[in-house]
């Protein structure tokens, strides 16, 4: 990898993150509403849960690997409902999921089933162009700023 892309990648990864933090928080919000049942920590975990199943991190710690396990039926349900639920994420996370493609070629890492899967549970809009890196950062940099999560410009 030459020295251009060493610097991008970490750069693209952090946007990659913001994404998921702003999909974490709309999860939260609307499982607050669809469980109202259920604990905070439930729609918390949950919330967790379905970011890293998406995205194909494995749950960090015992704890949160036991709860993803033990609400598989839980997570399966709200990724298949995705994206209905959260339209205005489809976007965002096409670019996320298409970005973390990329930064995981570079890195000698096939992640292809992740976008097939997105593309399967209807997230991934696949008449959209692959972003280029700054239109990717402009995106996050805007939405990152709307919730909180960076500095305006």
């Amino acid at each position: 990898m030459d020295e251009e892309k060493k610097k991008l990648v970490p750069i693209l990864r952090e946007g990659i993150d913001i994404i998921k933090m702003i999909l974490y928080r709309k999860l939260k919000e609307h499982f607050a509403g669809t469980y109202p049942e259920k604990e905070g920590a439930f729609t918390n975990r949950l919330a967790g849960a379905v970011v890293n199943e998406l995205f194909g991190n494995p749950p960090p710690g015992e704890v949160l690997a036991a709860f993803a396990e033990e609400n598989a039926s839980f997570v399966r349900k709200e990724l298949e409902g995705l994206a209905s639920n959260l339209k205005d994420m489809r976007i965002p996370l096409t670019d996320a999921l298409r970005v973390q493609f990329l930064c995981d070629h570079q890195e000698g890492t096939d992640t292809t089933g992740i976008l097939t899967r997105a593309k399967e549970l209807g997230v991934l809009v696949v008449e959209r162009e692959a972003p280029l890196p700054a239109r990717f950062i402009g995106m996050v940099r805007r939405l990152g700023s709307a919730f909180d999560l960076l500095q305006p410009d």
